[in-house]
């Protein structure tokens, strides 16, 4: 059986509200940092393998944990958030701006639209999904931990949750339904096991997660 922790990195200046250039090059803030140490002191055991997506936020939130367990073998998988914009509409953007053009891209409800260079279709994200689910049942590590993003973390909750990898209308739609339905913060662990192949969840993980700037100010 294997232990595996997908790990949502920490908070993003995206996540912040502060514009925004490429995807692969968002930083995590403070906060950030602050949570990527609460979830390198959440492990009670030393993971047999560390993961990383492209992003450089992913990479940023695991450095904690790598320092940790220096010894530890490292791989970097395609386990990038969900890219449905073009990078030329989302560059030097907030959240807040990107929000219309994020309606218009789910209400299309077309799994195989690219919005233009740099944006992927729902039907290559879902592709990514299917591989991780490969990934993760040929493992012959005994407990991965492999930092990913927020909206990748929830479309592969919803793969295990309906047993599905299928890009269709109906699938896009309950997917996208799912990213307002699931709730996985900034830092938290998404728990599964393994076993004969099958994929086990186990729950979302926060208790790590705690205000230090609240703990700071306490009387």
């Amino acid at each position: 059986m294997a232990l595996v922790w997908l790990i949502r990195h920490g908070e993003s200046e995206a996540n912040a509200g502060f514009p925004t250039d490429e995807q692969t090059n968002i930083q995590i803030t403070e906060k950030g940092h602050q949570q990527a140490k609460q979830v390198a002191s959440f492990f009670s055991q030393q993971p047999s393998l560390i993961v990383t997506s492209p992003f450089l936020r992913t990479k940023q939130t695991a450095q904690t944990t790598i320092d940790r367990f220096s010894s530890v073998a490292q791989a970097e998988w395609q386990v990038q958030e969900f890219n449905y914009l073009a990078t030329a509409r989302r560059k030097n953007t907030t959240l807040a701006e990107r929000k219309p053009m994020a309606e218009e891209y789910w209400q299309r409800n077309d799994p195989f639209y690219v919005d233009g260079e740099g944006a992927e279709s729902f039907a290559e994200m879902m592709s990514r999904v299917h591989s991780l689910q490969m990934q993760i049942q040929d493992l012959q590590e005994e407990f991965v931990a492999i930092f990913t993003h927020g909206m990748f973390m929830r479309a592969f909750l919803w793969s295990l949750i309906f047993n599905s990898v299928e890009a269709t209308p109906e699938s896009m739609y309950q997917v996208r339904v799912s990213l307002d339905f699931f709730n996985i913060p900034n830092g938290a662990i998404l728990n599964l096991k393994t076993q004969e192949r099958n994929i086990w969840l186990g729950g979302v993980l926060t208790t790590h997660l705690f205000d230090l700037t609240a703990l700071n100010n306490a009387d």
